[in-house]
């Protein structure tokens, strides 16, 4: 018998399904399939149900939400033999679009059914995971304003960008130091990812993979407004290597400072988190986790 446990974000796609264990067992065969399904109600909830479900020896964990949910989930099976199911439900879907995982719920499912696994690379920021990309400068202010606007829809995240945008120079004067080498002085984006997708079919770093063991970086340096527009058209046609101010690289291991040693406001796979450190360390964990893909 298969020991399946669905970890469900009943707010993820607006709560338009009702992902019960009934709802769910027409899609899998009575004989071969136990199913055990848990609704998380706050943020994080979604970790301890998984640290559950590992300790009642599941055999899959399926995270059902959005990017967010996802890296809850993950975070709890990198380095076990437990692989994670993925039935996207959240607005961006940056990771799920990258692996070929469909928003179909039949065909999410039928994944899970087949039971195909690759072995993905995941990074991590001081104690934390990500599976698509962190970040700080600009997205992290969008991923703020994103939030607060509850609409989690693509005109939202338009909308996020546009409050950023008039944002920009409000805030205290930034200085990061990269590896002790390059220093940068109020920089408009600092992104590490380690997928090629941000959600919503964007991208910054269409280079990046899941599995060459590295972090593609990209650093854009102080831009004027005018060329924050000129930067937004880019990344529509996937061009950001044409703006002179970007550059990439790729790494195992990163390291940023503050100037003031103060906490970081960073974006993780979508989500806003306050790093309450000067300090990031940013690396890589070579295929350290099991994912169910389609064939």
């Amino acid at each position: 018998m298969i020991q399946i446990h669905f970890i469900v974000n009943p707010v993820a796609g607006h709560g338009r399904l009702p992902l019960t264990k009934e709802f769910f067992e027409p899609y899998f065969v009575g004989s071969l399939h136990r199913l055990t399904v848990k609704h998380s109600a706050f943020k994080n909830h979604a970790t301890q149900l998984t640290l559950d479900s590992i300790s009642e020896n599941a055999d899959i964990i399926v995270a059902c939400g959005g990017d967010g949910t996802i890296n809850e989930v993950a975070s709890c099976l990198i380095g076990t033999d437990i692989p994670l199911g993925i039935v996207p439900m959240g607005s961006g879907n940056g990771l799920a679009s990258n692996l070929r995982i469909p928003k179909n719920l039949r065909k999410a499912l039928a994944i899970i059914r087949s039971q195909r696994t690759v072995k993905i690379d995941v990074g991590q920021v001081n104690d934390r995971h990500f599976f698509s990309n962190m970040g700080i400068g600009f997205d992290a202010s969008v991923i703020k304003h994103y939030e607060s606007s509850q609409k989690r829809t693509l005109y939202g995240y338009v909308n996020a960008c546009v409050s950023s945008f008039r944002h920009m120079g409000k805030n205290r004067s930034l200085v990061v130091q990269v590896n002790e080498m390059n220093r940068l002085v109020d920089p408009f984006i600092i992104l590490i990812s380690n997928s090629n997708e941000m959600g919503y079919n964007l991208s910054l770093t269409p280079k990046a993979s899941l599995q060459d063991g590295l972090l593609d970086v990209l650093i854009i340096s102080k831009i004027s407004r005018l060329k924050m527009i000129w930067l937004g058209a880019l990344i529509l046609f996937k061009r950001v290597y044409w703006l002179k101010e970007a550059k990439s690289f790729q790494t195992t291991e990163l390291l940023l400072s503050r100037n003031d040693n103060a906490s970081f406001e960073s974006q993780i796979d979508g989500e806003l988190h306050e790093i309450d450190t000067g300090m990031l360390h940013i690396s890589i964990k070579e295929k350290s986790l099991q994912i169910l893909v389609a064939e």
